[in-house]
Formats: structure tokens, sequence, C-alpha cells
């Protein structure tokens, strides 16, 4: 299994003197950050998408094996919901195919007050590129069923298991062949990141991509490392 590791963004000012050189400028930070982690997720793409331009600078600066998942914009998930998205879901894969072998998971994150909708969700699959991996992150527990679960299977989507404060993760529900983690507490022990990691390698998956809490937390990159460290040992290169 190949475990993908990194936080959920990168371009923090408040990481500097904690991950960041402290006189580090913000056009080096991606460049810095991606000799560190091998994958980063992308969230600024919920409110606007990047051109293509932007794409291709952010992968002209990182390795050919650094992956980024990438955040879907709100107006599929909060707006619109699904429903009636086709032109920005095209626009959404064409703009992000630029990315090309660097483009990893899309992850589709609804609100808790969007409750379960097969058919929805159902039309909306067959927007979806048939080699694009995409993750979807229900808040809503009225999503957690073996319907919407079946409806994920057949597609190869990965439901998101986000372990937070508000919702800790008790066990890893699988639906594809590769898993997407988004760990969201502030702070875990070794103890905790030893737990997470003999869960996700319990799992039958051939890849992993396990992100840590984001915004001005300065914790995330810490914890990503610490993360990093104890599973590289089991990640085999793909």
């Amino acid at each position: 299994m190949r475990i993908y590791v990194g936080a959920s963004g990168y371009g923090y000012k408040e990481w500097k003197g904690v991950f960041y050189p402290p006189k580090i400028s913000p056009k080096e930070m991606l460049r810095f950050y991606s000799e560190r982690f091998s994958a980063v997720e992308i969230n600024n793409t919920f409110y606007h998408m990047p051109t293509e331009k932007v794409l291709m600078s952010w992968a002209d600066q990182v390795p050919d094996d650094f992956i980024f998942a990438v955040k879907a914009p709100q107006v599929l998930t909060h707006v619109k919901r699904l429903k009636n998205v086709e032109p920005e879901t095209k626009y959404l894969f064409n703009t992000l195919s630029v990315l090309s072998g660097k483009l990893g998971p899309v992850l589709f994150q609804f609100p808790k007050s969007f409750h379960a909708d097969a058919p929805a969700l159902k039309d909306f699959l067959v927007l979806i590129p048939r080699t694009m991996p995409c993750a979807f992150e229900f808040r809503s527990p009225s999503w957690f069923n073996p319907e919407i679960l079946n409806i994920l299977g057949q597609k190869g989507c990965s439901l998101c298991i986000a372990d937070s404060a508000e919702n800790p993760v008790n066990e890893i529900i699988s639906t594809a062949p590769w898993g997407y983690i988004r760990l969201r507490l502030s702070d875990y022990k070794d103890s905790e990141l030893l737990q997470w990691k003999k869960r996700i390698l319990s799992q039958k998956w051939e890849k992993a991509f396990v992100f840590f809490k984001h915004e001005e937390e300065i914790e995330g990159p810490v914890m990503a490392t610490r993360f990093h460290d104890l599973t590289i040992s089991s990640s085999t290169p793909g």
C-alpha cells in the first residue's frame, strides 16, 4: 500500500519558524513543502477554481510523484447540491486535467444540512470521468446507509473518513480500492497515530491519502511529519 501524507493546504504564514524557515517567501512554500510530503489537499478551490496557468505553475514546482488532492467548489456541494451541475462539473475536471499525473482525488465535502439523496448522487456520478478518483465526505448521518455505500462502490468512489472532535471515527468503511482519511483533531498522541497507521494498513487498499488539519493550526504540518515518519517504512513505492 502506498500512503500519501500531507496537510490540508500549505501556504500559511503561521507555519513559518515551525515548519517553514522563518524568512521563506510565499513563492517558495510549495517547493519546500513538496520536498517533505508526498501530497497536499488544496482547499481554496472550494471558493474559486484557479486558472490552468496557476495549476501548471504548481505542477512545475513539485516532484513527479507528488499528488494534489483538490476540494470541489462549493457551487457543486453546498449551493446546487449535485443537481443541474453538468457545466460546472465539466469545467472542474477539464481545468484540473492540466495537472495530469500529479492530480489525485477530488474531494466532495457536503454540509450537515444536506441529507441523503440517492437519485441526485447517482445522476451526479455519471458526470465524473471514469478514471477520476473522487472522495465523498458526508456530514449528515443519513448518508451512511447501504444504498449510498453501494452507489459509491459501484463507481469506485471512496467514502471519506473524517475524524473530528464532534464526530470521532469508530470504524473505517471502505467503498473503493483506495482510501481518503482526514484527521481533523488539533493534536494526536503518538499512540493515536500508531492506531491510525494500523487501521489504514488493515484495509485492502492500493493506496491511501491522509491529510491533517489545516488553516492556521501550526500543529498540522507537525503531526503530518510525525505520521509520515511512522508510516514511511510501511508505504511501498507506487
